[in-house]
This record gives structure tokens, sequence and C-alpha cells, in this order.
């Protein structure tokens, strides 16, 4: 219980640190708005001070995941990896990445893709197991990136 309570402390001082970075001014990358029609409801990622949020990604051909899970990890990774450029940044100054799957049994297969990406210290990350994903997709992965 006293575990919990630390860590909900520190993920609460964390959340209040990260909230006044907040207020900074925002720059999109891929930037879609809301007053677009037609276009998917979300940006490929946004700086917020330091701190880049980008958006998850799925590694698809003509809509559809290829039938090797390698090689949608494969395509999902190039996908951040060409959006974490865009911003002006590499993958080695990703800090977090969370990656959802539907089938857990793949984590293996992912990490071999994965860690092909990094040649710093890997950051901080999350494999979760999804249930089904958009289009039938295996991944689907976001990250958070910094400057520093």
């Amino acid at each position: 219980m006293k575990r919990f309570i630390l860590v909900s402390l520190l993920a609460t001082g964390g959340i209040a640190a990260m909230a006044s970075d907040l207020s900074a001014q925002r720059e999109y990358i891929n930037p879609r708005h809301a007053s677009e029609e037609g276009v998917l409801p979300f940006s490929g990622a946004v700086w917020v001070g330091d701190l880049l949020f980008v958006s998850g990604s799925l590694g698809l051909v003509d809509g559809r995941p290829p039938n090797d899970a390698e090689e949608e990890a494969r395509l999902v990774m190039e996908a951040i990896k060409n959006t974490v450029e865009e911003a002006g940044i590499t993958m080695d100054d990703l800090v977090s990445v969370q990656v959802f799957c539907s089938d857990v049994a793949l984590y293996d297969v992912f990490n071999e893709v994965y860690r092909t990406y990094f040649t710093e210290n890997f950051p901080a990350r999350a494999f979760l197991g999804s249930g089904p994903l958009l289009f039938g997709a295996r991944f689907e992965v976001m990250a958070i990136g910094s400057r520093n």
C-alpha cells in the first residue's frame, strides 16, 4: 500500500510538472485542423516546450497490415522514426514508448525489430496487450521525445 501511495504521489507530481510545461507554445508536425473536412482527427505529433508527443502509428500497406508480423513491426517503427525525424530529433531522443499489441505472443518478434532503431539507451516503454486494433493491425506505437 505504501508503495502504491508513493508511486501515485510521484505520478501526480510528474503530471503537475508536465502540466506547467503544457502552457508553452505548441508546434504541430503533420498538422490537421478540426475545420478540415475528411481528414483523420489527429496531428502526427505536437511539440509542447521541449517534449514531442507522437501520435499512435500503425504499420500498414494499402490500409492493411502485411502478412508478416516482423514486417509490420518494421513498418510501424519506420512511421515513428519518420515523424520523429520530421520534428528534428532522432529515435535516441525518445524518452517513452507505448506499444499496443493485439497478441502479446508477438513480444519477441516486435523486440527483434524495435532494438534496431536505437543506438543509445532504450527509452522507458510499455508493451500492452490491447485486443483488436484498427484495420486488423497487430501493433500500434506512440511515443514521447525530448529535445534535451
